[in-house]
């Protein structure tokens, strides 16, 4: 598994809208206290082949979209290599959203 780390600014209405008009999405929203079960719920959606999952910064939100069977974020949204990383470790790309480091996290690519 492969997370992609955004850390190019973008417009958060036009990422979601833009996977909203070409796969089916869910979302968990949380709060301060009810973060750590919401996150236990994503990653486990998250399990179902052909998805992926999408954070966000200053979003109380973990988006999951459905249908994926692939995606190329460099084309769809115009990216280049460098406003993408890879972090294997699905928390740290979590994490690095939430200290301020990147845009957004896309999960299990």
């Amino acid at each position: 598994m492969t997370n992609l780390v955004l850390k190019k600014w973008i417009e958060p209405y036009v990422l979601l809208e833009t996977l909203k008009n070409q796969y089916e999405m869910s979302d968990f929203t949380f709060d301060g206290w009810t973060k750590p079960e919401k996150m236990k719920e994503f990653f486990k959606a998250l399990e179902k082949p052909d998805t992926i999952g999408l954070y966000m910064k200053n979003v109380n939100k973990f988006y999951v979209f459905s249908g994926v069977a692939q995606l190329n974020l460099k084309e769809l949204f115009n990216f280049c290599d460098d406003d993408l990383i890879s972090e294997a470790d699905s928390n740290t790309a979590l994490q690095l959203v939430d200290m301020g480091k990147a845009e957004a996290s896309f999960i299990k690519l």
